[in-house]
């Protein structure tokens, strides 16, 4: 029950840019990205309903219909159903990604992780990449940054509904695997607690970076680990304020995470390194996780991507970050 031995390398892509993440991107330059990260050897796309109203799945099915589907890894999330009904984009209660996709489609969405809006889910997601197969399911989101209190309430739905339909879609063979793609700790947790939900992995955002990383490592990647369910690492630049962004969290960063933020920098820029390659490099490496899938929405930062995972790193530079208590003492780094 691997995600690992099902992924086509270390780094795939995230495509939560190509549903208008924070700016309207024109449509060529969206095709542009996908047909760039193909260009680089990216075979990993991830996407999700969510992004964009159902934008992102729209634009990466445009993007990959060119390209032969058992050449490419595909994942995308349940949870949300995109609906034909239009709604007020910028009413939506979207928890900490509020006005985060306000120039996505104006597609009314509804949460709902039962069986039947699972199946009704991954239909809409066909439909949309153009594809007759997904490989990867990820449950969506079922954590407090989007439900507050009541989060356990859509935990316990999914536990009930889109776990059970997951699992025996894998079953059958109709899908390779699936898991939660979530940004807290805690649902990862809760979940590897359950005797009934065996998940092969999670695509955990923003919960592994240099940036956070404390709670993770805590229970999280040790049982992850012991258990063999990988961990992808979503958001592995902190929703970009470790690429030059200003954004943590897909909100604007404070002064102490920008703080923290230059203090990386200023180390980084006395050994030589980029700011992305101690991003990439650091997430890698924690034996749990199977890849990373930092977001683009430029062709440019494809190349960026790649080159800043195969950058040559001196081990100073992390044992510099790990003296100014920059990562946590028992995080694994890359040479030590």
């Amino acid at each position: 029950m691997s995600i690992r031995d099902k992924l086509p390398g270390a780094m795939g892509f995230g495509t939560a840019p190509l549903g208008n993440m924070f700016r309207a991107i024109p449509e060529e330059e969206a095709m542009a990205t996908v047909e760039a990260a193909w260009v680089q050897g990216v075979r990993y796309f991830d996407t999700a309903p969510f992004y964009g109203s159902g934008l992102a799945e729209i634009r990466l099915g445009d993007a990959l219909a060119r390209h032969p589907r058992d050449q490419y890894v595909l994942s995308t999330k349940v949870g949300r159903l995109v609906l034909d009904e239009v709604e007020d984009v910028s009413a939506r209660d979207l928890g900490e990604k509020a006005g985060v996709f306000e120039h996505g489609r104006p597609n009314r969405m509804v949460n709902d992780y039962s069986a039947d809006a699972t199946l009704r889910s991954i239909e809409g997601s066909l439909e949309r990449l153009r594809t007759d197969r997904l490989d990867i399911v990820w449950v969506h989101d079922i954590a407090q940054d989007f439900y507050g209190d009541e989060w356990l309430e859509y935990f316990n739905q999914a536990r009930k509904g889109a776990f059970r339909v997951l699992t025996r879609l894998r079953e059958e063979g109709v899908i390779k695997a699936w898991g939660l793609g979530v940004n807290k700790v805690e649902p990862c947790e809760l979940t590897l607690q359950l005797d009934e939900a065996q998940p092969d992995g999670f695509l955990l955002a923003g919960r592994y970076t240099l940036l956070d990383h404390e709670r993770a490592l805590q229970r999280l990647m040790p049982e992850a680990l012991a258990r063999q369910v990988d961990i992808v690492v979503g958001g592995p630049y902190s929703s970009g304020v470790l690429a030059g962004g200003t954004h943590f969290e897909y909100q604007p960063a404070s002064s102490q995470i920008m703080a923290k933020v230059e203090r990386i920098k200023a180390i980084a820029q006395r050994f030589g390194v980029s700011l992305k390659a101690a991003a990439l490099q650091f997430s890698l490496a924690n034996p749990a996780v199977a890849a990373v899938i930092p977001g683009a929405s430029r062709p440019g930062r494809i190349a960026e991507d790649v080159a800043a995972l195969q950058e040559n790193i001196p081990p100073a530079f992390w044992q510099a970050l790990r003296h100014e208590g920059l990562v946590a003492g028992n995080a694994p780094l890359p040479v030590v």
